[in-house]
């Protein structure tokens, strides 16, 4: 599953339309990428209400596609929900595992050597963190992953972890990032820049 995912991952931000839109599929990476001043203020709110829009229209594919099979108990619609250790190690999880998501977008994509690799890069980290983060958390990084499948389940157990964390997280990656660099900001918001697709993004 985390391999499926995380070619999954690459293969969008390396299609047109990732190219295009810049791979953003989290609304906390569009969110971090406004604070550090590469996204317009309008172009955020477009680009929120796609990923929940996105999010939701997903799983309502999927739940038809499959038959119903998704909303078995056994799956549950992919539910993200606090593992066996409480709603503490959860949040404590997902916030770190953002943070280093998030982090790992900012150094690669600003740097000539590692930018062609950012997609490969940020799909290998989904596949880990599913293999091995997901008993602590679920593994959602995602506000909007999580609202689409909590949404058709109508299960709202802690949903607030899965909001809050990832943004934070990537939020401190961001302020990190600039305070390492002496405030200097980010080339452009794109996860794979260098293609023939116009760039919507401001640039350093």
């Amino acid at each position: 599953m985390g391999i499926a995912m995380g070619l999954t991952i690459v293969a969008i931000v390396l299609s047109p339309w990732g190219k295009q839109s810049g791979g953003h599929l989290n609304p906390a990476i569009t969110l971090t990428f406004y604070r550090l001043g590469k996204v317009e203020f309008w172009d955020l709110w477009f680009y929120i209400l796609a990923q929940f829009v996105g999010a939701v229209g997903g799983v309502c594919i999927a739940r038809y596609a499959l038959w119903g099979a998704l909303g078995d108990h056994a799956v549950h619609y992919a539910v993200t929900v606090p593992g066996v250790f409480g709603t503490g190690i959860a949040f404590a999880a997902e916030l770190t595992i953002s943070f280093l998501f998030m982090i790992t977008i900012l150094v690669a994509t600003n740097r000539a050597r590692l930018a062609p690799y950012t997609p490969y890069l940020a799909g290998a980290l989904i596949a880990i963190y599913i293999a091995f983060e997901t008993p602590l958390s679920g593994m959602s990084t995602n506000p909007a992953r999580t609202f689409g499948s909590a949404l058709h389940a109508n299960y709202w157990q802690a949903l607030w972890i899965y909001f809050l964390a990832p943004t934070l997280g990537m939020l401190g990656a961001g302020e990190v990032f600039l305070r390492s660099r002496g405030g200097v900001p980010p080339f452009c918001a794109k996860l794979h820049h260098v293609n023939n697709k116009r760039c919507i993004f401001h640039h350093a």
